[in-house]
């Protein structure tokens, strides 16, 4: 399935849908903090599964419990489907 970019109007909806993102630079952006470095590296490892198995990668960075995620799709110059569904299933890791 092909990556569908995101309108105006979806871009703009994002906040009520995603409220622990931010819009940045043309990127959805969520940053968390853990217990320790074990439970920030679980987390990453259960999002590189999911985001492997969507072939739809984040951008983020991880220092001690801190994680830093970065969502855009390159293919599409912009934020896309894959993006919202990305974040929507990190989201429900979370809960």
């Amino acid at each position: 399935m092909a990556a569908i970019p995101l309108t105006d109007a979806q871009i703009a909806q994002l906040p009520q849908l995603l409220p622990q993102w931010q819009l940045a630079n043309g990127k959805l952006r969520r940053e968390l903090r853990f217990a320790d470095f074990v439970e920030a590296f679980g987390f990453m490892a259960k999002v590189a599964l999911i985001a492997e198995a969507m072939g739809h990668h984040p951008e983020w960075s991880n220092v001690w419990n801190r994680v830093a995620i970065e969502l855009t799709t390159h293919d599409t110059g912009g934020l896309s489907s894959f993006d919202l569904e990305l974040a929507q299933r990190i989201d429900a890791l979370l809960a």
